[in-house]
């Protein structure tokens, strides 16, 4: 094997390692590396049993095939990718990009490459690590794979500390634009606390949720077409799928949103045919952040940044526009 080649192993687990985790297992087969660093690889899809992602917690059975490979030392073990970024403002302290939709943020079992830490990393060397987790090189806030829009990136550690700081305090604006079921208000808000699903752990929830945080959303109405609308939003706190758990929480869930959405939302909202059929037809939930307005970690100047609606969204609205 050439010096600095990753070390590719595979194995079949006997009796008695049989009950043990899985990233203490890899801790006790190769000494070398630490039980953080297998759990880091464990996670990044790099080591699978019989070829499935599994947690580092997970027990492994006598005869499971234990996979992957170890990077050699110093290597790290996220990758630079040449994927294109929209980029809406960059100087040395921070960026502002449109991330599109169907793009993860950072690297995560199931996803391992194509994320938008990868692209960073390929665009911006140096932000390697800053934030303190390799995997999550300058992010300072997240959002959902499938919805697109606006965020900034830290290029330097005290950018990151300030921006987080700004988000932390909730000082930092969101606004964002969602297509939704339903007859809506023209405006309102909703301030359900949000929490882990206590069944449906990939899921969040405004009822009785597990270790609930308090969460705020305003919107306003934009546009209505029947049974559709095109609304804002804005956001106070920024918990994770807020505005999805809350538009389902009001009967007006996100169009396109499969975990949150009706199963049947021409019979629960009364559609055309026509426009059942098109609200049926989207991939992804269209949901899209439109503005972030932040002060500059180190000019502090307040800045807002905008990104225009994706192609997606735009060729919907157009589509109802006609019907």
């Amino acid at each position: 094997m050439p010096e600095g080649a990753s070390a590719i192993f595979k194995f079949i687990v006997d009796d008695d390692e049989g009950g043990c985790r899985l990233d203490s297992l890899i801790g006790s087969v190769f000494p070398e590396i630490s039980r953080t660093l297998a759990g880091r690889l464990i996670r990044e899809n790099i080591i699978r049993v019989n070829d499935k992602i599994r947690k580092p917690s997970f027990r492994v059975t006598p005869g499971d095939t234990v996979s992957g490979s170890i990077p050699p030392p110093n290597t790290p073990l996220i990758f630079p990718e040449a994927v294109h970024i929209d980029i809406l403002h960059e100087d040395a302290d921070c960026v502002v990009l449109n991330k599109p939709p169907g793009m993860v943020v950072h690297p995560a079992a199931g996803h391992s490459g194509g994320t938008l830490v990868n692209a960073l990393l390929y665009r911006y060397p140096g932000i390697r690590g800053i934030g303190g987790i390799e995997s999550r090189s300058g992010i300072v806030h997240r959002l959902d794979k499938d919805t697109s829009g606006v965020m900034v990136v830290a290029r330097t550690e005290p950018a990151h500390q300030a921006l987080s700081l700004q988000f932390k305090k909730r000082s930092v604006r969101k606004t964002y634009l969602g297509f939704v079921y339903g007859i809506v208000a023209e405006e309102g808000s909703i301030t359900l606390p949000i929490g882990r699903n206590p069944v449906h752990r990939k899921k969040m929830t405004a009822r009785d949720p597990a270790n609930p945080r308090d969460a705020e959303t305003r919107w306003h109405v934009i546009t209505q077409w029947g049974g559709i609308a095109l609304v804002a939003f804005s956001i106070a706190t920024g918990r994770t799928h807020q505005i999805r758990v809350h538009c389902a929480a009001m009967r007006h869930p996100i169009i396109g949103d499969t975990l949150y959405g009706p199963s049947h939302p021409n019979r629960s909202f009364d559609l055309t045919k026509k426009t059942a059929a098109l609200a049926a037809s989207v991939p992804r939930h269209l949901l899209h952040a439109r503005h972030l307005s932040f002060t500059h970690p180190a000019t502090r100047k307040f800045m807002t940044l905008e990104a225009p609606l994706p192609a997606d969204m735009l060729a919907f609205q157009k589509a109802l526009d006609a019907d």
